[in-house]
């Protein structure tokens, strides 16, 4: 293998040439750092979070393929990751984890003590992921937790406390991760059951689409708690007006569980993540300049 070639494979690892996970964690965690500072984000704080996202992220997705190297094979969609294919050797993917884990950690010891005890249970958990597919019906449950980490993180880093309304937001973000890879494992839904795979897909079964919009509804409406929780402006209620028409025409993507337009559903949440932020970062900008 060309040293090129090599290149290439560590970027497929790491998914870099497939940016929809890191704005699925990155929108949660700007969310946070807007709400947690009314609007006035310390940008260095800014930063190294969104650094940290991109490499944590990426950090997860070695694991996740050195955890499922003996099912990607097995699947069309992942058949062809470098892992899978040996391109990379399982212990290549475990040390391409530890050294962004701990480039990651590098950017957060310039944090408060609180954000960096945090930062050590957000491992923990985004280490674990991948294994509870092997025994825990709603696996997806677990990945909105890690996905949606950098929420208390930000709290803690803006203000050197993790308030109730902090957990409130991640709460949110675990209904919305629910939603959203969901619609992800509809698309794999016949291989993982015959590797034995557990996913929400699987568990709901002929109710997966429902549980998708359901799992949407909790999350725009504890989203609207957390209004009433931080007031930041009307301009958060049209944010999430356009959130919830982004449900709608997901609902017409996925409601025939075509593979295609599935995980065309579920890259159609950036715009979901985004919207919200739109919303936040909107009203906290015109109550500073009207």
């Amino acid at each position: 293998m060309t040293f090129t070639e090599r290149l290439t494979a560590y970027e497929k690892l790491i998914r870099l040439d497939k940016p929809i996970g890191i704005l699925l964690l990155l929108w949660p965690t700007l969310w946070a750092l807007w709400l947690s500072s009314r609007g006035h984000p310390d940008w260095t704080i800014v930063w190294i979070f969104i650094l940290g996202t991109v490499l944590m992220r990426s950090a997860g997705c070695a694991i996740n393929d050195y955890a499922d190297r003996d099912f990607d094979a097995r699947v069309a969609r992942t058949r062809e990751r470098p892992l899978a294919t040996g391109q990379i050797k399982p212990m290549e993917a475990l040390m391409v984890a530890v050294v962004l884990i701990l480039a990651s950690f590098a950017l957060v010891v310039q944090l408060n003590p609180l954000t960096i005890k945090l930062s050590i249970v957000a491992v923990i958990i985004a280490a674990i992921y991948p294994f509870t597919k092997r025994f825990f019906a709603v696996p997806q449950a677990v990945l909105g937790l890690a996905f949606g980490f950098g929420i208390p993180m930000a709290f803690a880093a803006h203000t050197n406390q993790v308030p109730q309304a902090a957990w409130i937001l991640l709460a949110a973000n675990v209904f919305w991760a629910i939603a959203y890879d969901t619609e992800y494992a509809m698309v794999d839904r016949e291989d993982d059951r015959k590797i034995g795979i557990r996913t929400s897909a699987i568990t709901f079964g002929r109710y997966d689409v429902a549980a998708v919009m359901g799992g949407h509804a909790l999350f725009l409406l504890i989203m609207i708690w957390v209004d009433r929780l931080f007031r930041p402006g009307w301009m958060f209620y049209l944010g999430l007006a356009v959130a919830a028409g982004l449900v709608a025409v997901q609902y017409r993507m996925i409601r025939e569980r075509d593979p295609a337009n599935c995980f065309r559903a579920f890259q159609h949440n950036n715009w979901i993540g985004a919207a919200i932020f739109g919303g936040i970062f909107a009203s906290f900008y015109l109550q500073k300049h009207i």
